[in-house]
């Protein structure tokens, strides 16, 4: 959920908007205050803010609020901040927060505490929010109306202030945000444990009022954490009980109140805020949140408040200057420019009327062709699902097999799958390259023993997929537990002669993990008999992308990914995090792929692409 990396680190500035006063005045200077704004409780919190010189009509006022620390927020002006200097030039507020506990603001940092929007009267961010608001309107300038905006945890923030909103908070943006840290976010996937990002995470925002880093001792750490063992070890030789969110992790192995109390997709139902959702589709950290609010938002939404924006993104990426390339993919484009027009033209309509307010419902980025799209909804109800199934000679067909056949490996603990190139390092590192993990060319696991491969013949014509992916595989093991991780990709061609340097690279359109302890229940896990098949179904998330004529449709499947998420011991026991060394074991994994269990990916595949948004 962090934002300090080559590409967000402009976003975790004073991530905040401003808007069109007149289109060809000079751009404004901004003068910074700093100041402790009381809360009703009496704890005081360490505020910023940033009025433009020489203005003296009242203004709106943009906020954020975040734990993050203050070299990486406010460093940068509104007028030389990439994400807002659009707009920061016509003149708004800026308002930046850091919440309790953090940085300079009194009282305690509870990380991602327990939300409870049917309590009026109980202090939380919600009313946190709702104080500074108040305070706002009081001392500043302003027009009386808010909009909040963030991404990651300051996203989730924004979310919060929405669902007990202040009457003067009239447009929020919540971005990068997470939907359910159990489910698909951050911390857990599907009941798999994020093992370099949780360890990192909470050490960073818990060791110290400020942020940290754990002092790692290696600089691969693919090493420091096969080293390490089992989870059990963490607690014995490094945080010794004192990382309060690791050892909620250890109490907490199963889906249980303590999860859905924190999860925004479970608390946010009607939309009491014009609300505009960002997400991106190759986003490390919180890529499942947006889409899933979106959606659990937009069944709720009687007066057209629910939008949405998806594009081809890392976490963050559409706040830096330029987003044209993520990695080896080119969207051949400055997309985060793109995006800024949205933004703008948002707060815009919202925050001082400017604007005609028909936005488009679903504004989404489509992958391989690299143009924007718009919906009328979201997915595309045009999209037809239809299964690609799993066949002999690793071959991927639109035809279920019609012979009985397996595909078996040996996944062993000990040397598990790697999820990018190694050296792996420090997740926040100036060297890390963490953001660009999901495009990462798959050709450096596709030759393993313990990943399948399965891919198309060429393709002779575009296939547009637009929505939801889902995995659906049929297998046994001879251990007693198992995690599937399920790999759906695009090879390019043989001899790709316009770009000679991406011939044959294998760039991943969806992707995600499913322990297998949790096929029948996320809250009462059971061990899985040897030798016995079962289904695993689950979703990779949304898409929107073409397969264009000449490119491979590829899957890959494996029982590991490691360091991002933990090892999987293989022998059942009822909590990982106690596990012990001696309980990890090798398990053969057999996917089946005939007329009874037919392992398929199901795609939802649209005939015309869709409608193009922009050019």
């Amino acid at each position: 959920m962090k934002l300090i990396s080559r590409f967000a680190f402009v976003a975790s500035l004073l991530i905040v908007a401003a808007t069109s006063f007149a289109q060809n005045t000079p751009t404004l200077h901004y003068t910074k205050k700093e100041v402790m704004v009381p809360m009703r409780d009496g704890v005081k919190l360490f505020t910023r803010i940033y009025t433009p010189d020489s203005v003296t009509t009242p203004l709106p006022i943009l906020l954020m609020r975040s734990p993050y620390s203050d070299w990486n927020i406010g460093t940068f002006y509104p007028e030389k901040d990439p994400y807002v200097k659009n707009m920061a030039k016509d003149g708004y507020i800026f308002v930046y927060q850091n919440i309790r506990g953090k940085q300079k603001s009194e009282g305690e940092f509870i990380m991602e505490g327990a939300f409870d929007k049917r309590n009026k009267t109980i202090i939380d961010e919600a009313s946190d929010t709702y104080d500074l608001i108040e305070w706002m309107l009081k001392n500043l300038n302003s027009n009386g109306k808010v909009g909040q905006l963030g991404i990651s945890y300051p996203g989730e923030l924004t979310l919060i202030s929405s669902v007990k909103p202040h009457p003067a908070l009239v447009a929020v943006s919540p971005q990068g945000t997470v939907g359910d840290f159990f489910m698909g976010d951050d911390f857990f996937h599907n009941g798999a444990f994020r093992l370099a990002f949780g360890f990192e995470y909470s050490f960073g925002e818990e060791a110290a009022k400020g942020d940290t880093s754990f002092p790692f001792s290696k600089y691969d750490l693919y090493d420091w954490y096969l080293d390490l063992g089992s989870l059990s070890n963490v607690n014995k030789k490094y945080f010794h009980n004192e990382i309060p969110t690791w050892n909620d992790f250890i109490k907490h192995p199963n889906y249980d109140t303590y999860w859905s109390s924190k999860a925004p997709v479970r608390y946010s139902d009607t939309p009491l805020v014009p609300t505009l959702h960002v997400g991106g589709y190759w986003d490390q950290e919180n890529m499942n949140g947006p889409q899933e609010l979106y959606a659990k938002m937009e069944h709720y939404d009687h007066k057209n408040y629910n939008y949405l924006v998806l594009g081809p993104w890392c976490h963050g990426q559409w706040s830096d200057s330029c987003a044209y390339n993520l990695g080896d993919y080119c969207m051949e484009r400055n997309t985060a420019d793109d995006f800024r027009a949205i933004q703008k033209r948002w707060f815009d309509y919202w925050l001082k009327g400017i604007g005609d307010g028909k936005f488009e419902e679903a504004t989404c980025f489509q992958t391989g062709s690299n143009q924007w799209k718009s919906y009328t909804t979201w997915p595309d109800q045009a999209a037809k699902t239809t299964k690609l199934y799993l066949n002999g000679n690793n071959k991927l067909s639109f035809q279920k097999p019609d012979k009985d056949g397996t595909d078996s490996y040996i996944s062993d603990p000990e040397k598990p799958v790697v999820y990018r190139n190694r050296p792996i390092e420090v997740t926040y590192s100036d060297s890390s390259e963490w953001e660009t993990w999901l495009v990462e060319d798959q050709r450096f696991v596709d030759h393993r023993p313990d990943v399948l491969t399965y891919k198309s013949d060429t393709l002779t014509e575009d296939v547009t997929i637009t929505g939801t992916i889902m995995a659906d595989i049929f297998a046994s093991i001879t251990g007693s537990d198992a995690d599937w991780v399920v790999k759906l990709i695009d090879q390019s061609p043989d001899f790709y002669r316009k770009k000679p340097g991406i011939s044959q690279i294998e760039i991943m359109v969806a992707a995600d993990i499913f322990r297998g302890r949790f096929r029948n229940s996320f809250s009462i896990p059971s061990p899985i008999t040897p030798g016995k098949v079962e289904e695993y179904k689950f979703s990779l998330h949304q898409v929107n992308h073409v397969f264009k004529k000449g490119h491979r449709i590829m899957v890959q499947i494996q029982s590991s990914w490691f360091p991002i998420f933990d090892r999987n011991p293989q022998k059942y026991v009822p909590n990982i995090f106690l596990a012990t060394d001696k309980d990890f074991i090798k398990s053969t994994q057999t996917i089946y792929r005939n007329k009874r269990y037919s392992s398929c990916i199901e795609l939802p595949i649209v005939p015309d692409g869709g409608k193009t948004s922009m050019k």
